[in-house]
């Protein structure tokens, strides 16, 4: 192995194990994770979130039953929702208030890489433009 490789390997596992050990759960937040904690601002079962996340986000995104489900045992576990209702099966959540400031943090993250990232978009040449 040559020592370039062996240094860029190093460094790699260097930096990947101080990104895992940073990152803490729910520092950001999936697509489905963002738009079932959105549905969540309002009561909802777990159907309607269902419903809800593919009219939020214009059918581009769906929650199936098993990761809506596993989300939403995360969630309740970290005190980000909780449940209002229990309708025979049927349970209905709603965010906590550590549940509301999390997404208010990714939603102000999310704005903020757009804003960022508006001068580069704007000076940046479409192939087509560069000839």
């Amino acid at each position: 192995m040559s020592i370039l490789k062996l240094i860029y390997n190093i460094e790699y596992r260097y930096a990947e194990g101080r990104m895992k050990v940073a990152r803490e759960q729910f520092q950001t937040l999936s697509e489905p994770m963002y738009y079932i904690l959105l549905a969540l601002t309002q009561p909802c079962c777990g159907v309607d979130i269902m419903k809800k996340v593919q009219e939020i986000s214009h059918d581009r995104v769906s929650v199936g039953p098993g990761t809506l489900y596993a989300l939403l045992a995360k969630f309740e576990s970290s005190k980000m929702i909780y449940e209002i209702d229990i309708n025979g099966r049927k349970r209905t959540y709603l965010l906590t208030p550590k549940g509301r400031e999390t997404l208010q943090e990714e939603h102000d993250r999310l704005a903020r890489m757009v804003e960022e990232g508006q001068p580069m978009m704007r000076q940046n040449k479409s192939p087509e433009e560069m000839i």
